[in-house]
């Protein structure tokens, strides 16, 4: 009957016989320093590890260490554990195994055996709180945590089982189902999405709860554990926020520097800094770290009245948190500048015969301190007057406006011509003293006369030239000289000549001069009766007119002189098609000659012969066909000759526009006889074509058409238009014999109506030098000469003009011998 020691050992042993490995299997082995690794989980009875073996003989196994009644070894080494084993109560069993003879005694060892108990994942991620609570101010930037949730998770920190991942599973109020909130899936900060960045605001929604959800697994698997918390969001104001107009005294005698504002960033630990909006000599301001804004030195408010700058706030890295505050300062006026003088002598004129209490003019002071406040005010006082003539005080002056006016009696040049005047000007703290010179001039109390009334006739050519002085005449007025009293002025009484005179006054003498101002017509206008008026710029004073002594009369008379055509345009224009008929009426030249006589036309500069002109109607016809493509604009003279004696003539300019008619083919843009592929293509090879036509193109360019000029290239050759006027024709294939092959491309233009042309250019597959050009060797392409072709044609060549020389050498002699018998009476016989 068996033990109960007996039946473990037997059934340890079918178990070890059932795992399968032997004495040289994974699972045994001699005694030595060993690790193994278990998976923590299910509860295990009598789990096989390893079997140590032992060479010595009548020998048993024993185990000391960190069993915790989980791990045992049978007396013949066989290593096991029964029970539940958990990493997270013990990652690592520390054990020693030694080997006892039958008497007990340690015969190998002890040797330290490592148990480590690997993850699984059995554990659920865990948020340390219950909920959690957090604020954030509006306008935050968007990324940026402004708190944290913290979950943990039992399970081993190196492996997925324990890498949390978090996410906002809720947020209430969604409004229009936006997201304001975001959360970082590693960390779990929490910051604003750049939608809540720009809507968050406390007036509308001050709360929001959020269900933050965190899983293991790293969130990747269906197994995943979790965990839910409550997150409630407070929405703060923000707090950055540009401060008020800041208003700082000019000229301040404290201390500096004064601190004048302040801004201030939603979270601690934000860079200040003060950045221009105007680049200025100097900029008198500065911020320190708690976002307190400064004034460094005294201001002036004469030199600058108001300043504009930016307060921003920055990270550590330098990144903006926001958008920069604009902050305004205000200089405040004090009265630290006196009233200055308009000039170093203000000079005003008054009539000799002006009322009492008239207005002489306005006399302006100004002030440096601020316009409209009580340090600018201004008030004026006359404080002395040179001379004293004839009395004192002939002059006030308005305490404020600062207008002078006559307080006396009306003034005489003749007495005093010139007055000066002391004026003072106080604001609430200065005073003063301008000065002030008033002139008195002259009334214009006498009129311009005449030295003759009747400048009687005279009689010019009607094609007298513009500009020439016909007449001087004369007026004198006895006024004060050169002022607006005795200044003269001409002018006609009665100009119903459309101003073909004019006079001018000579500013010195007062003389003028009638001068031709448009050209004279004697079939317009032979005679001109004028009357001529000299008066002043300035009125004349009440009770004195203008009488019969500023007037003078003036009889101009104009002689005919017979004068050449005249056109009636400057410019004739007309446009045609460049493929209108023979004999096709362009347009009608229209002269008239202003004695009446008849005139005859004809044509000059007609190069081409295109154009004829009828000599009694002045109608322009074409002569034979146009060619916009020789000339596109064509230009003549049309000559008109008066058919009386005098024969005079005139021209004028006929310019004819040829406009385009689809009548030129298209073609290619060069000869295109260099192109080449190396031979044997490696791949499929391409050339590039442009075409163009003489036909006047479209301002959006030529639209050409492109396909191959016949259907036999087309197992060969392919062709794809790149733009209106290039194509790129390309082999279809790279197996090609070395020689030149022809290609003929059809070019359609898709005019109006479309012109198609053919055209072809050679392409030679060639041998390529290492240069990468076409070599091409002598004898290589057919219809190329070859070296032995070469000598032969030379040795022809030479052959047929020896024997043409031979032949006419021995005609030559043949003759000369014939002369000779012919001459002699006898025979000599011919040797050979």
């Amino acid at each position: 009957m068996l033990t109960q020691a007996s039946f473990q050992s037997l059934l340890l042993l079918l178990l070890y016989l059932v795992s399968g490995y032997g004495q040289d299997g994974g699972f045994s082995g001699p005694l030595k320093p060993m690790t193994f690794s278990i998976f923590e989980g299910e509860e295990k009875s009598n789990q096989i590890i390893f079997q140590f073996k032992s060479d010595a003989t009548n020998v048993k196994f024993q185990l000391s260490g960190e069993t915790d009644d989980t791990f045992y070894i049978h007396p013949d080494g066989i290593l096991y554990y029964s029970g539940i084993l958990d990493r997270e109560k013990k990652a690592v069993h520390k054990l020693q195994v030694e080997v006892l003879d039958a008497g007990g005694r340690r015969i190998e060892g002890p040797v330290p055996i490592t148990i480590e108990i690997k993850d699984i994942n059995d554990n659920r991620p865990i948020f340390l709180q219950k909920y959690y609570n957090g604020s954030v101010r509006q306008s935050s930037r968007p990324g940026k945590p402004f708190m944290y949730v913290k979950a943990t998770d039992q399970d081993d920190p190196a492996t997925p089982h324990a890498q949390l991942f978090y996410r906002i599973a809720v947020q209430l109020p969604k409004i229009n189902n936006v997201m304001y909130f975001q959360i970082n899936n590693q960390t779990g900060g929490i910051s604003l999405t750049l939608e809540g960045s720009k809507e968050l605001d406390p007036l509308k929604n001050a709360h929001y709860d959020l269900v933050v959800s965190v899983m293991d697994m790293g969130g990747q698997s269906e197994n995943s554990f979790s965990d839910t918390v409550s997150v409630n969001i407070i929405v703060e104001e923000n707090i950055w926020k540009a401060p008020g107009p800041v208003t700082i005294k000019e000229n301040s005698t404290e201390p500096h520097p004064l601190p004048i504002t302040q801004v201030q960033w939603n979270e601690p630990g934000a860079h200040y800094s003060l950045v221009e909006k105007e680049k200025l000599l100097r900029f008198p301001f500065s911020i320190d770290h708690n976002g307190i804004i400064y004034v460094t030195q005294p201001l002036d408010r004469e030199e600058k009245e108001s300043y504009v700058f930016y307060a921003a706030a920055k990270e550590d890295n330098g990144q903006l948190l926001a958008k920069p505050l604009e902050i305004h300062v205000a200089v405040e006026d004090i009265n630290d500048n006196p009233p200055i003088c308009p000039a170093s002598e203000t000079i005003f004129e008054v009539q000799e015969n002006e009322k009492i209490g008239n207005n002489i003019g306005v006399f302006y002071a100004y002030d440096m301190d601020q316009n409209g406040t009580y340090n600018s005010f201004l008030q004026y006082k006359i404080v002395d007057q040179s001379p004293l003539l004839p009395s004192n005080d002939l002059f006030l002056i308005q305490p404020v406006d600062g207008i002078i006016q006559l307080g006396k009696t009306s003034l005489k040049k003749q007495d005093t011509p010139q007055y000066h005047l002391k004026v003072q000007v106080s604001d609430p703290a200065f005073t003063t003293i301008c000065d002030v010179t008033i002139n008195v001039i002259d009334i214009n109390d006498q009129i311009p006369i005449f030295e003759k009334n009747d400048y009687g006739n005279l009689t010019i050519d009607e094609n007298i030239a513009v500009g020439t002085t016909i007449l001087t005449i004369q007026a004198t007025d006895a006024d004060e000289p050169f002022t607006g009293s005795s200044k003269i002025l001409y002018s006609f009484t009665n100009e119903d000549f459309d101003g073909k005179l004019v006079i001018d006054t000579d500013p010195i003498t007062n003389a003028g001069y009638v001068k031709i101002n448009k050209p004279l017509d004697f079939e317009t206008m032979p005679v001109y009766n004028l009357i001529i008026k000299a008066e002043n710029p300035e009125p004349l004073v009440r009770s004195v007119y203008y009488n019969e002594s500023s007037y003078a009369k003036f009889i101009l008379m104009v002689s005919d002189v017979n004068e050449a055509p005249v056109f009636s345009q400057a410019l004739y224009q007309a446009q045609i098609s460049e493929n209108a008929e023979i004999n096709t009426k362009l347009i009608t030249i229209n002269a008239t000659d202003p004695e009446g006589e008849a005139i005859s036309y004809s044509l000059s500069g007609d190069t081409r012969g295109w154009l004829r002109i009828d000599g009694v109607t002045g109608e322009i016809f074409t002569m034979r066909s146009l060619d916009r493509e020789t000339e596109k604009y064509y230009q003549v003279k049309v000559i008109a000759t008066e058919k009386g004696g005098s024969h005079l003539t005139s021209s004028v300019y006929f310019h004819l526009a040829l406009l385009d008619v689809n009548d030129n083919p298209p073609r290619l843009v060069k000869d295109y006889t260099g192109l080449f592929l190396c031979y044997p293509l490696s791949k499929p090879g391409s050339v590039i074509i442009e075409a163009t036509d003489d036909d006047q193109q479209p301002a959006w360019g030529p639209r050409f058409d492109f396909s191959l000029g016949n259907n036999k290239l087309q197992n060969d050759w392919e062709i794809s238009k790149i733009n209106g006027t290039h194509a790129k024709v390309s082999t279809k294939h790279t197996n090609f014999q070395e020689k030149v092959y022809e290609v003929s491309v059809k070019i359609n233009d898709g005019g109006k109506p479309p012109l198609e042309n053919t055209v072809s250019f050679p392409v030679i597959i060639c041998k390529c030098a290492n240069d990468g050009w076409c070599y091409q060797e002598p004898d290589s392409f057919s219809g190329m000469p070859t070296v032995a072709m070469a000598v032969g044609t030379f040795l022809v060549t030479f052959l047929v003009i020896g024997a043409i020389l031979t032949a006419t050498f021995i005609h030559l002699k043949k003759k000369n011998k014939n002369s000779k018998l012919a001459q002699s009476p006898e025979n000599v016989p011919l040797r050979i």
